[in-house]
């Protein structure tokens, strides 16, 4: 499907796209676990990749029996990621500035859509000194439902003023492309730990290696348009 000169803006999910920030929460996975006594827990990672708010607490609840809660392991993983960033640099995701200067230089308006609370998106663009470049960010907690619901999407979308259909997503867990594509926006996968499955091959746009790929694809789109 090409209709470049229709396509209007992107939107950006965050954990796992613009930052390699799920390589970190395995690790705090495995420190909070440890700490409550239940061994390496991170495999949760790839279970809670694109939730938010109930969903989170539900999955949590049903991998530990309903012993453990979301709460109860949140303290930890916080305390992992404090003491982490102390003495390491925000991952920055191979390809983000290419992209990011391709984009604006193309007249593309920019959002940021997350599961997580605005606070800590707006805080890590900022680290990464990117946030100039988006009109909107939108965190989890500005939504009423979080991903698969498409509402963060809807709300990035109407905060750049842009349809939906006139967006492409970059997203790389299932939860966020259902809401992509939900939203009605053209969605993109750059996987990250969660590999795609057959449900979600059938309706991305593309899959694509990294954000340079994402970015070539788009000046092959532009081109094959004149």
């Amino acid at each position: 499907m090409k209709e470049p000169k229709e396509m209007k803006a992107v939107v950006f999910d965050m954990d796992g796209v613009m930052f390699d920030t799920e390589a970190v929460s395995v690790k705090a996975w495995d420190y909070a676990g440890e700490k409550l006594g239940l061994g390496k827990c991170g495999y949760m990672t790839v279970r809670l990749i694109g939730t938010g708010g109930n969903l989170k607490e539900r999955i949590v609840r049903e991998a530990f029996g309903g012993r453990y809660g979301w709460e109860d392991f949140r303290p930890y993983l916080k305390e992992f990621r404090k003491q982490y960033y102390q003495t390491h640099e925000l991952p920055v995701k191979k390809g983000l500035y290419r992209l990011l200067d391709h984009l604006q230089a193309e007249g593309f308006r920019m959002a940021v859509a997350s599961s997580t609370p605005q606070r800590g998106v707006e805080s890590n663009l900022e680290t990464a000194g990117v946030r100039k470049y988006f009109g909107a960010v939108v965190g989890g907690d500005m939504v009423e439902n979080s991903k698969p619901a498409p509402d963060v999407f809807l709300k990035a979308c109407e905060l750049l003023g842009e349809e939906p259909k006139r967006c492409y997503v970059l997203e790389d867990s299932k939860y966020g492309l259902l809401a992509a594509r939900d939203a009605g926006c053209r969605v993109c996968m750059v996987p990250d730990l969660w590999q795609p499955d057959e449900e979600v091959k059938a309706f991305v746009t593309g899959i694509f290696r990294d954000l340079d790929a994402f970015r070539e694809y788009l000046i092959r789109e532009a081109e094959a348009a004149v």
